[in-house]
């Protein structure tokens, strides 16, 4: 399918009204439009990448002398611009005839633009449809389907080359329009009947925005919870609770960090890998404590961020790290569980986690206190150390948490499931 060339971008009927006059580059008018910008600043065409038809109010042409508005036409047509479009009748009287003169010379599209439309409602609608043109374009290569949301959730996922404009007008097109001050929350769910299950968190959130799309694997969705609503206060969690009631038994789900709305694409990147990652470590490390026994699995990437951590750029390739720092932090414990029925790698993990609460720690691995602290004893016995000491805790936890990772690498991966490095 082709692009959107720049002779349909006129035909818009946004285009229209504001009255668009063609003063030179006849005979460009089919050449493809890849976006849509608006800018005042005259500087700005090194920022250009090709195919932009740019949109501006003509205030840095009023007091520009003859050479500078020249020179202005020239780097545009350098930089591969699709064409210039200039509101005339207001800071500008009328186009200036250095500007279509060199425009004319060097064979770049200008418009004078007649009537006042604001910009923001031209380059919306022109990059809706030059978003809508591109997507039906590559209907095959989307997850399932010819589906916008689909389209730029995996883009998303996927760190594929992407602009701002593009982002905001492809999310408007998936009817996507995070408010201001909203937070985003990547999210990632397996298992059967899997789908409904963002639709029914996002109803316990009071009907919050959201992007959703299955994909083989997993479903992948990004909420946008209000600055005022009911996530204020740690969205997260607030997620989380909503995902814990919806989700039927069987099912896991890992949601990424929160992020502002407005911080760029990248962040929104950023939320749904870490979901996504989270999700995969979910579903092939063995979880730090008893998980519960019934209902689902709904963990979080700050849950995991140790895990996130050790397994950067895949577990495969950390694994003899991972292997050696456990050998040498906890090879004691190691020899000893071989040849004793015993559980101390993991009752040092859950101890460690939980601030070294005896409370906390024996309700977790369902023992009794006493039981507890035999295991604690044997453990600084091994190792030749106090498992409370401040300078150890980190190497501890990380070692043990290393030793899950490793024991995991052996386990059924979910099928279809992709590794987000």
């Amino acid at each position: 399918m082709p692009a959107l060339t720049l002779r349909e971008v006129l035909a818009l009927d946004l285009v229209l009204a504001a009255r668009p006059e063609l003063l030179a580059g006849e005979d460009a008018l089919d050449r493809p439009v890849r976006w849509v910008h608006s800018s005042e600043v005259y500087e700005g065409a090194n920022f250009l990448d090709g195919g932009e038809l740019l949109l501006t109010n003509g205030f840095g042409l009023t007091d520009a002398a003859e050479e500078v508005r020249r020179r202005y036409v020239r780097e545009l047509t350098a930089r591969g611009a699709a064409g210039l479009a200039v509101e005339v009748g207001r800071a500008l009287p009328a186009m200036p005839a250095e500007v279509t003169d060199e425009a004319r010379r060097l064979g770049l599209p200008l418009l004078a633009l007649h009537r006042v439309v604001p910009f923001v409602r031209i380059t919306e609608a022109a990059n809706r449809a030059i978003v809508a043109r591109g997507l039906s374009g590559r209907s095959a290569a989307l997850p399932r389907g010819d589906d916008h949301t689909a389209a730029l959730l995996a883009d998303l996922a996927d760190r594929a080359a992407l602009n701002q404009p593009e982002v905001d007008a492809r999310a408007a097109l998936a009817g996507f329009r995070p408010g201001p001050g909203a937070r985003l929350i990547g999210v990632s769910v397996h298992g059967p009947r899997e789908t409904g299950t963002v639709d029914r968190a996002v109803r316990l959130l009071g009907g919050a925005a959201v992007l959703r799309a299955s994909f083989p694997g997993d479903v992948l969705a990004l909420l946008a919870l209000p600055a005022d609503g009911p996530g204020s206060g740690d969205p997260v969690r607030t997620v989380q609770k909503a995902l814990r009631t919806a989700a039927a038994p069987g099912i896991t789900v890992a949601v990424g960090h929160a992020v502002d709305a407005g911080a760029g694409w990248l962040h929104w990147s950023e939320t749904l890998r870490a979901a996504r990652v989270s999700l995969e470590l979910a579903l092939t490390v063995p979880p730090a404590e008893p998980g519960p026994a019934k209902g689902p699995l709904v963990t979080s990437a700050r849950a995991l961020a140790l895990e996130r951590e050790l397994t950067r750029g895949g577990i495969a390739a950390n694994r003899d790290r991972l292997a050696a720092l456990v050998q040498g932090t906890l090879g004691a414990l190691l020899a000893w569980e071989a040849a004793h029925a015993s559980d101390l790698v993991r009752t040092l993990e859950v101890h460690l986690r939980h601030g070294c609460s005896p409370t906390r720690t024996a309700a977790l691995l369902h023992i009794g206190r006493q039981s507890l602290y035999q295991r604690l004893e044997r453990i600084e016995s091994l190792l030749g150390l106090e498992i409370d000491d401040p300078d150890l805790l980190g190497e501890l936890l990380t070692a043990a948490c290393a030793h899950r990772v490793v024991r995991g690498t052996g386990a059924a991966r979910s099928p279809g499931l992709r590794t987000v490095a």
